[in-house]
């Protein structure tokens, strides 16, 4: 049996009047793996920050012994690089390594002080692995980190002794990592066995058992409330009989009488029914927030809105991609995959005209309308609110935003607080909602789903699914991005290319490579040759016509992939 490493007893924290844990207990055995969920704001950072020691708790124990070393990694990523060397040189570099940093301690303070987010996680992360800890604690570890780092973590973790806590709105991970949840829940913490996919079936199956025993109480209440009113309506006419003018005295006084012994029916069996009502009482099931995203765009465009060619982006003594050749056609679904580093948010800032090419062209349809969501939550003005900020003073506009904030789950009292008050999920919204009172026809995604709760996550694939402009999107979300997109950009060996594959096919290796590329593209070029020459010759109403139709474009999509 595994011993208890951490126990928690009826836990209680409140911040402004507002409660957000409430008699909260459980017990964490070693080698268990919890994966920590919840709507943004619950409090599951607050809870990471009690059992570190970081807060202190208003009421409640926690039992851990004063050995225990707890490696947390925390949500934010705020500081400077050379902060994060501070633990012995020899573990983090070889952490840092497999994670993609090699020579970190050959770089200067300028390099040091100058990562991306990517980076700074990765060294956080190693620096939390070198400290030989007893017990994790992972808020968002996946955030910023590429396909390869989640791999090393997901490996990791796997030969890791002790427990881990991990907070995250990465589904696949969380599929990957975790054997048990817990659930925050309006001040109240859920267990469940299983990981993600299995939370979610069962969290399924209670609330419909719920729902189920609240409608049969709902009947029984009907039913119980009927017979009272019965009961009501036969005391009152008896007490009107009783009252009637008449020179009988005997029959008044008889009927006097059966009225009060009437009301004591009546009484005690209120009292009865009213004492059954209340028993077991079982409240009507919460229901879940609705997050909803509206999307509203311009007509159609014309068919190709970006092509490079021979396009080159260099830092001195940095290349990133070099004589790279790709196109984007209106309303395709994009998805920029490599490694950190290698230049996937610059060619973001490159389409966005934020930053110019090294060489080549980058050409960029001028008809364009873009709508960017960057990685960065905190360049948001933190003094102002988020109404001031994304300046919707006049009626209509701010009815709309208010609309947009609370199908986004942000309630008043949070649109009216400083930005700096906000957490990073809460900021993210934000800069959604400035992103949806736009009209546009591309939509670019850095990182989209960063800081995203799990209900806010499947909402947004579901409204980018309906959506019928252009989405070029950077995600290290494996289920969001499968979910979205259909073709790819590969940043690989300093080159960027377009493939007709989905990021599960590409991810997982199960592209086919012909044995003889030249032979099968020279296959391929002389059936597209005979069949142009055969549409030339035929009408377009012809039903042959759309058979080798289809047919050319399947060969194409053929091509580009030998190429």
């Amino acid at each position: 049996m595994n011993k208890n490493i951490i126990k928690i007893t009826s836990l209680e924290k409140s911040f402004k009047f507002r409660k957000i844990l409430d008699n909260v207990s459980f017990d964490i055995k070693q080698g268990e793996r919890i994966g920590l969920v919840g709507y943004n704001g619950t409090g599951k950072t607050t809870l990471a920050n009690i059992i570190a020691g970081k807060l202190t708790p208003d009421k409640g124990f926690i039992e851990k012994s004063p050995k225990l070393q707890i490696g947390y990694l925390t949500q934010s990523i705020d500081y400077q690089g050379s902060e994060l060397l501070s633990t012995t040189e020899g573990n983090i570099l070889q952490h840092s390594s497999e994670l993609g940093l090699k020579k970190v301690f050959e770089w200067g303070e300028n390099r040091l002080n100058h990562l991306s987010g990517g980076e700074k996680l990765k060294l956080a992360l190693s620096n939390v692995w070198a400290s030989n800890p007893g017990f994790l604690i992972l808020d968002e570890p996946t955030n910023h980190l590429d396909f390869k780092g989640i791999e090393w973590l997901v490996e990791e973790l796997k030969k890791f002794k002790g427990p881990v806590m991990i907070i995250s709105h990465d589904r696949h991970f969380l599929d990957e990592t975790v054997t048990r949840i817990f659930e925050i829940e309006n001040t109240k913490i859920n267990f469940y066995k299983g990981n993600y996919s299995d939370y979610q079936k069962e969290k399924q199956h209670r609330k419909e058992t719920h729902l189920h025993h609240f409608e049969v109480q709902q009947r029984k209440k009907e039913e119980i409330e009927t017979k009272m009113g019965q009961l009501t309506s036969w005391s009152e006419k008896a007490h009107r009989t009783s009252t009637k003018q008449g020179r009988d005295f005997g029959n008044k006084e008889y009927h006097r009488a059966k009225a009060k012994n009437r009301d004591k029916q009546v009484k005690s069996k209120m009292k009865r029914l009213q004492n059954e009502l209340e028993k077991n009482q079982i409240d009507k099931p919460l229901e879940e927030t609705k997050v909803k995203f509206q999307f509203d765009t311009k007509g159609n465009r014309g068919k190709r809105i970006i092509e490079a060619n021979g396009v080159t982006k260099s830092f001195p003594g940095r290349p990133l991609f070099l004589d790279s050749h790709f196109y984007i056609n209106h309303r395709e679904r994009i998805g920029l995959l490599g490694e950190n580093g290698c230049g996937k948010t610059t060619l973001i800032k490159m389409i966005l005209g934020e930053s110019s090419n090294s060489g080549g062209e980058l050409w960029i349809s001028d008809s364009l309308n873009i709508a960017y969501l960057s990685q960065d939550v905190d360049n948001l003005p933190s003094d102002k609110t988020a109404l001031e900020a994304l300046g919707f003073i006049d009626r209509e506009n701010s009815l709309r935003a208010r609309t947009l904030f609370a199908n986004l789950g942000l309630k008043e009292q949070l649109i009216t607080k400083p930005i700096g008050t906000l957490s990073l999920g809460e900021r993210t919204r934000v800069k959604l909602v400035d992103m949806l009172m736009k009209e546009y026809d591309v939509l670019i995604l850095d990182e989209p789903t960063n800081h995203l709760d799990l209900p806010s996550r499947e909402q947004l694939e579901k409204t980018l699914d309906e959506f019928n402009g252009t989405i070029i999107t950077v995600s290290h979300d494996y289920y969001f991005l499968n979910k979205l997109c259909d073709k790819l950009l590969v940043f690989e060996n300093q080159r960027i290319k377009r493939l007709e594959i989905t990021p599960k096919e590409y991810l997982n290796k199960e592209i086919v490579e012909p044995t003889d590329n030249k032979e099968a593209l020279m296959v391929i070029e002389n059936r597209i040759a005979t069949i142009l020459g055969e549409l030339s010759m035929i009408d377009q109403k012809d039903s042959k016509y759309m058979q080798l139709d289809r047919e050319f474009n399947e060969l194409l999509k053929q091509k580009r992939k030998l190429i």
